[in-house]
């Protein structure tokens, strides 16, 4: 594969022996535990994938090299970095990176061992040439997108992983652009980075359709009301999900499936778990045979959050106990502002079978039913429930 082309992961998936994955398996521990020769290399080669992105056509970064060390504290001028550098800085779309679609960032020779941190630096803006930059929906201007320290030390990514001798090593950083983007009160954007390591020797992918009429609904992968992975949609209503760590180890996964567009939303699915073997794919429904949801009202939950708090903000949906994201937003880090699209039908919820169709059945309790969380910059969590079902609630207002 040539540095800076795109692939997909389920290709992948499909041709690649299962000897090779198990002689490539990363696994954890520090860094003192590496008892390796000298003399041993493996490889490493890193490729980027990423969720869908809130109110963007396109989200812009231009990678410059990304830095792997065996010291999870290390500091950017301490040694033991190992760089893959790209002959050329890539601008790579964000936003083209769904539903299994990897960029490749390339491969490098390491010492056979163990792993911790990873650092992923961009290039930087400069004058009128937008090294990063992104693009709202509904307009075609490029908008600087401003990087701190990630043109400089880079953004840390801390993901144990092994390397074994004679062997090659694929690490996927997943960034999920729609949580990374943050607004501010003057309407321009800084990147907030969201990224994860996922070593795809243990993961797979989950696949399903919705009808072509529901292109564009996003849909996540989630385990105990947090998002692992996310993607959206195609134009034939087709989605992946991948890279996803194996059950066997990661436990399985609900699939919330939402289309909060104003006016033509449609209520929320799940289907709740979802399992995943490494190196196959799962099939929760097909073209023939879609997830067709309930046409349903999208209204919104706004409000302000002490700016300085620096929040990010998430909507829980509680069906029988149990919690689900259905969508999510940074405050304005100027104003605190922040605004929420939720449907206001009841979801339409079901559980995982290996016989197709799997039937989705509608909860009304839960409909327009769901609790707004704030989370500080440092970690602080408060909560305030909210009701749509009968149209949009403002002043959820959170002070930290």
């Amino acid at each position: 594969m040539k540095t800076g082309s795109h692939f997909n992961l389920r290709s992948i998936l499909l041709v690649l022996p299962i000897s090779v994955f198990v002689a490539a398996c990363g696994g954890g521990g520090d860094s003192g535990n590496n008892t390796s020769s000298p003399a041993a290399t493996g490889t490493l080669h890193v490729a980027m994938t990423d969720a869908p992105s809130c109110g963007f056509d396109h989200v812009f970064i231009t990678v410059n090299k990304v830095r792997v060390n065996a010291s999870s504290t290390a500091a950017d001028t301490d040694g033991g970095w190992t760089d893959i550098a790209l002959a050329t800085p890539q601008k790579i779309d964000l936003l083209s990176l769904t539903n299994g679609v990897l960029f490749d960032l390339g491969r490098a020779p390491l010492p056979a061992g163990q792993y911790q941190q990873v650092r992923l630096v961009l290039n930087a803006n400069q004058g009128n040439t937008l090294a990063n930059s992104v693009v709202k929906t509904g307009t075609n201007a490029e908008q600087p997108l401003d990087t701190p320290s990630a043109t400089q030390s880079g953004f840390k990514i801390i993901q144990p992983f092994t390397v074994q001798p004679n062997t090659l090593v694929d690490l996927i950083l997943d960034f999920n652009a729609c949580k990374s983007i943050v607004q501010r009160g003057n309407g321009s954007f800084s990147l907030k980075p969201v990224v994860t390591a996922i070593p795809l020797i243990v993961s797979g992918a989950i696949a399903g359709s919705v009808p072509a009429a529901q292109a564009g609904s996003q849909v996540f992968a989630e385990q105990n009301g947090q998002v692992i992975r996310g993607t959206v949609a195609d134009a034939n209503g087709q989605f992946v999900l991948s890279p996803l760590i194996q059950s066997s180890t990661n436990g399985t996964y609900d699939i919330v499936i939402v289309d909060n567009t104003q006016p033509n939303g449609h209520a929320t699915g799940i289907i709740r778990s979802v399992p995943v073997t490494a190196t196959q794919t799962t099939t929760i429904s097909t073209t023939g045979a879609p997830f067709t949801l309930p046409a349903s009202a999208t209204n919104t939950a706004s409000g302000t959050v002490t700016a300085s708090a620096q929040a990010s903000l998430r909507a829980l949906q509680t069906v029988n106990s149990a919690s689900y994201e259905i969508t999510s937003a940074n405050a304005n880090l100027d104003t605190g502002a922040y605004s929420l699209a939720l449907p206001a039908a009841a979801p339409q919820v079901g559980t995982f079978s290996t016989t197709l169709p799997i039937i989705l059945t509608g909860v009304p309790a839960a409909a327009g039913q769901y609790s707004v969380q704030a989370t500080s910059a440092a970690g602080v969590t408060q909560s305030s429930p909210v009701n749509v079902a009968a149209g949009n609630q403002a002043g959820v207002n959170f002070s930290f």
